[in-house]
């Protein structure tokens, strides 16, 4: 973004993500909080209250004289006008200043009929791309409809963008550095119990203050009745998605299974009709971050499952559902068997989301490799227990690496019945895909691994603390 300013041409970047994960406030720190122009679009307004409240940025920020708009063709006429008045300049290089224009939450401003994108298009390709001295940014929570609509547009502005950023979540190492820098002492067990809950979202993190235990502000901020996050999961789908119901309809459907859910499970069990539109929420929900899909390998025929992914959204259904249960409730949680579990299952997702670091642990990270999740249902025939590995990486070395997530408070002690199961695991594995690489068992925990008689089982051992690399 700051090297926009300093290109010959105009340059037109968009940036888009997940609600709360800080595209605002990056685009406002790469420039300065300093725009020539920036307007932000309001949510669920009608074409002529946004017409209105532009028409009003626009006399605020300089030009006096700004008539009513009555639609969006008016509106990018004023603001070339408003730019074209602008004080002219050149930087070190001989090139013409560039003006920032700034607009936020575009997906807000294209209401129904109201000919917002063609209109865009129109200010771009025929007046904006044409000058030397224009960073156009654009930005929005709508992810699906930045996805559609600007960064795989097959319109007027296909291939029209010079650059694109795709804001995702932090990992835990640089949620380490934001809890650092906000005076927050936190061991890094605790931060990641507060990374199950929130994920990377940079939002959730800044609510986080000082004094206070993980617990206690779990409680303030989430069951508490007036706690900033006490409505959040409806704020989120709500934010996103202009019928929100069919997409937590899903994700309500993907809460229930760990594993995930291929397309027809999903079909039949959610009543969905099999059309474009699924696959349209599957991929808006797949762009914003909330479910991943994955191959199963080992199948010829395409497999695809989807896999709830976003920690707030799998705690909302662990402990929140839509019953309110008290802001002391999260503290009376800790250490029941209900609260074991989700740790259980809450550190296998923060494991899928730090494959790199995991690569990196295991010396891999310069070797090809594909992330996969690989489960056998049981079979009676062949008096074969079901398989489920949550996260298999496939290297092009000859290697097939099984990982093995497990939280615990104390290093984990691999027993002789879990020594069996992890050769269980590699034995079906080989024999039901065939594979002729070698296979090796990794264990990924909280805090390492005792080394007794069966710890030479794993070929590689990987501790929390590896996690946070970055």
């Amino acid at each position: 973004m700051q090297n926009a300013l300093s290109e010959e041409y105009s340059q037109f970047i968009a940036v888009y993500g997940r609600r709360r994960v800080g595209k605002t406030f990056l685009i406002r720190e790469a420039y300065g909080y300093k725009f020539d122009f920036q307007f932000t679009g309001a949510a669920k307004l009608t074409a002529r209250k946004q017409l209105v409240r532009f028409r009003r940025a626009l006399k605020e920020q300089g030009q006096k004289d700004t008539p009513e708009l009555t639609n969006w063709g008016d509106a990018f006429s004023e603001l070339k006008r408003f730019i074209i008045n602008l004080p002219e300049g050149t930087d070190s290089a001989g090139f013409p200043t560039k003006k920032v224009v700034f607009l936020d939450e575009l997906p807000w401003m294209d209401a129904p009929r109201s000919g917002f994108l063609s209109e865009l298009e129109a200010f771009w390709n025929g007046w904006a791309s044409a000058r030397k001295d224009i960073v156009f940014v654009v930005c929005g929570s709508s992810t699906s409809w930045m996805v559609k609509k600007i960064i795989k547009n097959k319109g007027g502005l296909h291939n029209r963008l010079n650059h694109r950023i795709s804001l995702k979540p932090f990992s835990l190492g640089l949620c380490e550095k934001l809890a650092q820098s906000r005076g927050l002492v936190l061991n890094r067990k605790q931060m990641l119990e507060a990374y199950m809950i929130f994920g990377g979202v940079p939002y959730y993190w800044s609510l986080l203050q000082k004094g206070a235990s993980i617990t206690q502000e779990i409680d303030r901020l989430i069951f508490s009745p007036d706690g900033e996050l006490h409505d959040e999961f409806e704020m989120l789908y709500a934010s996103l998605f202009k019928k929100p119901e069919p997409y937590v309809k899903v994700i309500e459907l993907l809460a229930k299974k760990k594993m995930g859910m291929t397309r027809m499970e999903l079909l039949e069990t959610g009543g969905f009709n099999d059309n474009g539109s699924f696959s349209d929420i599957l991929n808006d929900l797949e762009w914003c971050g909330f479910i991943r899909s994955y191959s199963m390998m080992g199948y010829r025929t395409r497999s695809e499952i989807f896999q709830l992914i976003d920690h707030y959204t799998l705690f909302y259904y662990e402990f929140i559902g839509g019953s309110r249960q008290g802001s002391n409730y999260w503290k009376s949680m800790h250490g029941t068997p209900k609260y074991n579990t989700w740790c259980g299952l809450a550190f296998e997702r923060t494991c899928l989301w730090h494959a790199d670091q995991i690569k990196k642990k295991l010396g891999i990270s310069g070797i090809l490799t594909n992330e996969y999740a690989w489960r056998c249902l049981p079979d009676e025939k062949e008096d074969r227990r079901g398989v489920q590995i949550d996260l298999l990486i496939d290297r092009s070395d000859g290697i097939i690496d099984l990982c093995e997530m497990k939280y615990s408070k104390e290093p984990y002690s691999i027993t002789s019945d879990y020594a069996d199961e992890l050769a269980r695991k590699r034995s079906v594995f080989q024999s039901v895909t065939g594979t002729k690489s070698a296979v090796h068992s990794i264990m990924i925990t909280t805090d390492g691994l005792v080394q007794n008689e069966h710890w030479g089982e794993v070929q590689a051992e990987i501790q929390l603390t590896d996690l946070y690399e970055l």
